[in-house]
């Protein structure tokens, strides 16, 4: 039996299905992305009327959707095209996981929307290229960056908050606790942004080396390489007439080929490896740095227990705000995740404060 969450699930996903529609520019994926927040209304529709309801107690889109849709007008609506991917994997895997665990039969209609909108897409008329581009854009984006903002956000704040009551508890927040604090953020944002950079720089070697043996086998072998491409769009279910006749077409242009062939047989989205390293780098640590800096500010203008009472309440609102971003991603409740991220942190800069402070009376 659905529930009203469930609804409100639908209503914002159609919400956001209609505001990407609005902006974007391709006709034939704007059309696609009309035609599922059809589908997500009518999903709304029925929910109501199974409950009782007539659609006109339908309730309006969420906070939390109109928040993403105010996301997507500043930084673009990538984002929120991730996000909605990531939203419906995470509600099919959830009912799939429900069914397994009550025993009930898996009939099949718990396949996520995801698949939905990639069947529509093989029935528009939307030509390769631009199922290349669309593909690339959902898989790339994701809502990574912003969620790459608030983990790292997050990373920066519970440990730098950790080391600064620990120290603190150790020295009764004494001027050691500042200088402790400022170390603790630059080496843990020189080690985020240098992680950051070898994991983005190794895998575009990795992958480049992979996509240049590709073209070289593309060039020397190409009747194989359109085998493998018949394989690869039979597999899909298309019949095998036709998987012949598109992956003979195709081969005819060796650019598109070795284009597909990187992406199907690799699995490996050429437009992330546009991505600078550097960049990434610089975001990581100043991500970090933002969250760290939180817990060591009061200690330039106070010390002892005021500096620590007024560390720990803005590391606490710092906490609660990064809860409260996380559910634009899980869709959950803004003040569980909230406090939840609230309890953890706290939790964690206890225990560190207590071991400092034995550390401290011991030493003393």
């Amino acid at each position: 039996m659905p529930d009203l969450r469930s609804i409100q699930t639908e209503v914002d996903a159609s919400y956001l299905y209609s505001k990407l529609a609005g902006k974007e520019e391709d006709k034939n994926v704007a059309d696609i992305f009309q035609q599922m927040s059809d589908i997500e209304k009518g999903h709304a529709e029925a929910f109501l009327k199974k409950i009782g309801l007539t659609p006109d107690k339908m309730p309006p889109p969420s906070f939390r959707a109109k928040t993403l849709n105010r996301i997507g007008n500043i930084f673009g609506y990538d984002y929120v095209l991730g996000v909605l991917m990531d939203t419906e994997k995470s509600l099919s895997n959830s009912v799939l996981a429900a069914k397994k665990k009550t025993n009930q039969p898996v009939t099949g209609s718990e396949v996520n929307h995801v698949k939905v909108l990639r069947n529509i897409i093989e029935q528009s008329k939307v030509s390769g290229s631009t199922i290349a581009r669309f593909e690339s854009r959902h898989k790339s984006v994701g809502g990574n960056a912003l969620r790459a903002a608030v983990l790292g956000g997050n990373d920066g704040l519970v440990s730098n908050f950790s080391l600064v009551m620990g120290v603190a508890g150790a020295t009764q927040g004494g001027s050691g606790v500042l200088l402790a604090g400022l170390a603790g953020l630059l080496a843990g944002a020189l080690s985020m942004a240098l992680g950051e950079w070898i994991s983005v720089k190794s895998s575009q070697e990795l992958f480049e080396n992979q996509m240049a043996i590709e073209m070289e086998e593309l060039e020397t072998s190409p009747e194989n390489e359109m085998k493998e491409l018949e394989l690869i769009y039979k597999a899909k279910g298309i019949p095998e007439a036709q998987a012949k006749e598109m992956a003979a077409e195709i081969i005819r242009n060796p650019e598109h080929a070795h284009e597909l062939l990187v992406k199907e047989e690799l699995g490996i989205n050429a437009e992330e490896l546009k991505g600078s390293a550097f960049e990434a780098a610089a975001y990581s640590f100043i991500l970090f740095g933002i969250g760290a800096i939180i817990p060591v500010f009061p200690f330039f203008f106070l010390s002892g227990t005021n500096a620590i009472l007024l560390s720990a309440a803005a590391s606490a609102v710092g906490l609660f705000i990064i809860g409260a971003a996380i559910t634009l991603f899980t869709g959950k409740s803004i003040w569980y995740s909230g406090f939840r991220q609230v309890l953890f942190g706290l939790a964690a800069a206890a225990i560190t404060f207590g071991i400092g402070k034995l550390i401290g009376v011991s030493v003393t």
